[in-house]
Formats: C-alpha cells, structure tokens, sequence
C-alpha cells in the first residue's frame, strides 16, 4: 500500500480542523431564537436594543423581512452597524435617522407620513373609494337600463309578441334575410 493515501484524509482532517477553528464567533453560535438573527455583542442590553431597532428596519434585499429576521448578507451587514453605532453611543433615533438618510423610508417598516409617501398611505383608501363609486355607478347604471326595458308601453308589447310569434311559425328552411 502506498502511503500517500493515508496522507490525503489526514490532509482533509486537518483543513477541515482549521476551517472550524478560524470561523468567526457569530458564525458557530446559535440563534436565541427561531427565525431571529444569532446576538454577537457582550452587553445584553447593547443586544436588547440592537435586536429592537432590527425588527423595526426591513431588510432591502429580502421579501418582507425585517433585519432581524433575514440572514441575507446586506442584513448582517445592516444588523452591525446598527451594533457599531449603538456601540459608539449613538441614539436609536440618530441611528434610525443615519439608515434613512442611506436608504431612504423603505428601510422603515413603518415609514412616516409626508409627501413623499402620501400615495403609500392613502393608495389604499383611494382605490377602495375609488372601487366603491364605480360599483355604485354601474348599479345605478344597470337599474336604469332594467327599467327601461320594463317600461315598454303596450304596443311595443304587442309588437314584440308578434314577432316572437312570426319567428315561432317560420319554417327551418326560411332565413329572415329571404323573407324582405
């Protein structure tokens, strides 16, 4: 037996023992909750506060997620400076004011009311305006053309049942085209 193969599993051994040995800490720890990012900072009250600003930011690249919730890379990216700045000593709010200002209010899950997103709030109200008048329209609409077809004096009525007759007594063969 050749003695190189022995060499080559040892050789994978000992990569994959470095590899596990070199990863970063936040890599190899678990999450504290299902479906929440994994907490990195030491001070718990940094990670209280970092893990709440995290559920009120959306991630940017994912659907419908919060950075708390996504392990997309822009997400841990966004959930670190989030830490870094809380770190430094800044605000919620300055923080929150710093990723607006990057990102703009569709980092927010709840983005405020001014110009800018008076069609984000008030869209919904104006197609369910918009769609109640146009049924209300059509209803009116609709009532108007029953009623004028109730409303058919006696001579239209009697006309319509002679010709409903006529066609009644027209033999298979006959076409209305051949009759004029």
């Amino acid at each position: 037996m050749r003695a190189d193969v022995f060499v080559n599993p040892l050789r994978a051994l000992a990569l994959a023992a470095l590899l596990v040995a070199g990863m970063p800490a936040a890599a190899q720890q678990p999450a504290a909750v299902p479906g929440a990012a994994p907490t990195v900072a030491a001070d718990p009250q940094l990670e209280a506060d970092v893990m709440e600003l995290s559920h009120k930011l959306r991630c940017l690249v994912c659907q419908n997620q919060s950075i708390a919730e996504s392990n997309a890379p822009l997400a841990l990216d966004l959930r670190d400076q989030v830490r870094e700045q809380l770190a430094a000593g800044r605000s919620k709010d300055d923080v929150i004011d710093y990723l607006v200002a990057r990102y703009g209010d569709f980092v927010l899950y709840d983005p405020p009311f001014k110009a800018t997103t008076l069609l984000l709030w008030g869209g919904p109200v104006l197609l369910l305006v918009g769609g109640a008048g146009w049924l209300g329209w059509r209803l009116r609409r609709r009532q108007g053309e029953l009623a004028a077809v109730q409303g058919l004096s006696e001579a239209e009525r009697r006309r319509a049942r002679e010709l409903l007759a006529g066609d009644a007594k027209q033999s298979p063969s006959e076409s209305p085209e051949s009759r004029s």
